[in-house]
């Protein structure tokens, strides 16, 4: 396995860690009295704030914020926008849904991702990765099989669950193309470069969805001044807005860039294992047995996926897209750093 590939794939575990981290911390900001529109808006502008501060301490960085004009920069704010709508549904539907139901119930976006990249993005080549797909997948479905319900949740939460997936698998597949992934390519690296593109465009994306959340939060007269928010809430949405947003939406962005958006989708399925681990560690779900082996079964399905060959006729990186993704002057070439 070449190193860019296993600096792709450790991102994309970093990011769905954090992002299954969201998921638990979400419920005891419930608990206190925050709704979802209040825990967004300043899970995004906490996560914002530090996506600006990693920005203007690196003068590289602030040079990728400038190189980013026109229609990648509109196109960063839109899917900053876009992403509203699957962090919207998904926790909207967590507080009705019970956490472990929720985190394993959305990942039927890895399938959806793997389907629409073999259109519009580097499709998995071969049949071990489809095959990996369908363990993982069916992992997913035993995990769910194990959740102790006690009171069904109402079918509003169930819906709004699952329409967060498909938005996601959307903002995917166009983060992707944004970067410069096609059907026959994956996105362009350039030395020390990428790292600092990457971090640009994210940056962007969380700051319109921050203010995406913030306006409708007022809009709707949900309080969102500091005053509104319990003491001890602090700590638990500071967590929320470097783990699950900060964090996570850079590492899984940069990463998906190394190894191909259907590979970083196929990737994250640990998610789930994430979730119902913490589940049972924070919040005293009880795992079954058939959870287990639905987590084995997710765990073989991603390391089968990035144990075989490389195919042949890998795809060779794409070059810029309309100046998204700004190469590195001459004589500086090769892998990311």
């Amino acid at each position: 396995m070449d190193r860019r590939r296993a600096l792709g794939i450790a991102l994309v575990v970093v990011s769905a860690a954090g992002f299954g981290s969201g998921t638990i911390l979400s419920k005891p900001i419930y608990a206190a009295g925050l709704d979802w529109l209040q825990l967004l808006a300043w899970r995004f502008t906490v996560g914002a704030v530090l996506a600006w501060a990693w920005v203007l301490v690196s003068a590289r960085r602030r040079a990728a914020v400038a190189r980013l004009a026109g229609r990648p920069a509109l196109a960063a704010i839109g899917l900053g926008i876009w992403f509203t709508g699957n962090a919207g549904t998904y926790y909207a539907g967590l507080e009705t849904v019970p956490a472990s139901l929720a985190g394993v119930l959305v990942y039927i976006y890895p399938a959806t991702v793997a389907v629409l990249s073999i259109r519009f993005a580097t499709r998995l080549a071969g049949r071990r990765p489809w095959i990996a797909l369908g363990v993982a997948f069916v992992g997913v479905i035993l995990a769910l099989g194990g959740i102790q319900l006690g009171t069904p949740p109402p079918t509003s939460g169930i819906v709004l669950i699952l329409a967060s997936p498909v938005i996601y698998a959307g903002w995917i597949i166009l983060s992707a193309r944004l970067a410069g992934e096609r059907s026959d390519r994956l996105a362009h690296e350039s030395e020390g470069e990428g790292a600092d593109d990457a971090a640009a465009v994210t940056t962007l994306m969380i700051t319109a969805t921050a203010g995406t959340f913030v306006a409708a939060a007022l809009a709707f007269g949900h309080p969102v001044g500091p005053g509104a928010i319990p003491g001890d809430v602090w700590p638990l949405l500071l967590a929320n807005g470097f783990g699950s947003t900060f964090l996570a939406i850079q590492t899984f962005y940069a990463g998906a860039r190394r190894i191909g958006a259907a590979q970083a989708a196929l990737v994250s399925t640990i998610e789930p294992l994430v979730i119902v681990t913490l589940a049972a560690i924070v919040l005293h779900d009880v795992l079954a047995p058939i959870q287990l082996v639905g987590a084995a079964l997710i765990l073989v399905g991603v390391v089968v996926a990035q144990t075989g060959e490389r195919p042949r006729g890998a795809p060779e990186p794409a070059a810029p897209l309309d100046g998204a993704l700004t190469p590195a002057p001459a004589g500086r070439s090769g892998p990311a750093a």
